[in-house]
């Protein structure tokens, strides 16, 4: 074999390595929803502590992600990337017992290993792909996209096939995690091969992201969008109900929204890859949510309430496969980008937690949609000052201006 096709069969084994993660990185917590009514029924759970299901992974996220940029550089990110899938595999067998016990803890392992793929991945493709980081980040953010929403549409028929139950249906996706298990094991062994007979590199000298204003704005940018996302995905039903739709149709408005994202997911990154700094980008993203936010204020028919729909999901796709690149294109190296992941994703889901929570407690107390949609206008506006700090063609390990 010719030295360079053992670089392209390098390249394919790593470029199918990093799809099989984002095939992971979702399906273990979006298969949760659509049986937590079930799972509460047959364990007997109050609903505060059903609904703790769905919040205990963000919780791990929050927690584990300043810690991960430290796992990644005392096993290396291929290592700890491989164990996190263990954990993620292990826990997923653990949550699919009947019990009580066993459903919270294998839910908390599977959020402490998404956490480290979450961190680490991006800055593993900083370090194998530097100059691919965009087209990238778009394989693999769209692959985590599309698992998602499949997951969430299969949790029901899976649980109904021959009666097998809930446990068997959230079983299922520990086979997806088992072959990314077998994928990484082998990219674990090349790299611990390569490794030796690579020459020692320096190690980039100290940069204290917490006090560099660009790391700060690309971590408001991750953390605003994944608010967002989870206002979306939490309470578009109930809103599009209370504006006079069907609960199946709100229902499958959710759905839409999800599916609709998936063209700004794969095409952001791309694009913001051909140019040296993303501010026309950002700017498209930004008006796209406001205006989509604002027409849903005044509702209309149907077709209208579809339109202000298509434009947030594609906003809200868009923002968040670009905050994933951004890890990785506003830093040197992979070093940085684990540590730029950490800080952004550890206060990006201590937002998104925060999101749901608001946004319920504003229509508590106005009893109407007209306050929490007024709030998500105000919340896109900050996301696009901080993307447009976020899209400067600047790194975070340079001086502050």
């Amino acid at each position: 074999m010719t030295a360079q096709a053992g670089q392209s069969r390098q390249q394919a084994l790593v470029m199918l390595a990093i799809i099989l993660v984002g095939f992971n990185l979702r399906p273990a917590i979006t298969s949760v929803g659509p049986l937590l009514g079930t799972i509460r029924d047959h364990l007997g759970l109050a609903n505060w502590s059903a609904g703790i299901l769905t919040g205990l992974p963000l919780v791990a996220f929050a927690v584990m992600s300043p810690l991960a940029p430290a796992i990644g550089g005392r096993l290396g990110n291929a290592r700890s990337i491989l164990a996190g899938l263990m954990l993620l595999a292990g826990g997923i067998a653990v949550r699919s017992m009947p019990w009580t016990a066993t459903l919270f803890v294998g839910t908390a392992v599977i959020g402490v290993g998404i956490a480290v793929m979450n961190v680490l991945l991006p800055a593993f493709i900083k370090d194998k792909l530097p100059h691919r980081v965009g087209r990238t980040t778009s394989l693999y953010s769209t692959a985590m996209a599309i698992l998602a929403a499949t997951a969430a549409g299969l949790s029901v028929p899976l649980a109904s096939l021959g009666g097998l139950g809930w446990s068997f249906s959230l079983l299922a996706w520990g086979l997806m995690a088992l072959v990314g298990v077998a994928v990484w094991v082998i990219v674990d062994r090349t790299e611990r091969h390569g490794s030796a007979a690579a020459p020692a590199v320096q190690p980039p000298p100290p940069v204290s992201l917490w006090k560099s204003p660009l790391a700060w704005q690309v971590t408001l940018f991750m953390g605003l969008q994944s608010f967002v996302f989870y206002v979306l995905v939490s309470w578009l039903p109930e809103m599009m109900h209370d504006f006079g739709f069907s609960r199946a149709a709100s229902g499958w408005m959710l759905s839409y929204i999800q599916f609709i994202s998936l063209p700004g997911t794969f095409f952001a990154p791309i694009l913001a890859e051909k140019f040296p700094h993303q501010l026309g980008i950002i700017a498209l993203i930004g008006s796209g949510g406001i205006v989509g936010f604002a027409g849903l204020l005044f509702g209309g028919p149907l077709p209208l309430v579809l339109f202000w729909i298509t434009i947030l999901g594609l906003a809200s796709g868009s923002s968040i496969s670009l905050s994933l690149a951004f890890l990785g294109m506003r830093t040197r190296n992979a070093v940085l980008a684990a540590k730029l992941s950490g800080m952004a994703q550890s206060v990006g889901y201590v937002l998104a937690a925060s999101g749901p929570l608001l946004i319920g407690f504003l229509y508590d107390l106005t009893g109407a949609w007209t306050g929490p949609i007024i709030t998500m206008i105000g919340v896109y506006a900050l996301l696009t000052l901080a993307g447009l700090g976020a899209g400067r063609n600047r790194y975070v390990e340079d001086p502050a201006l």
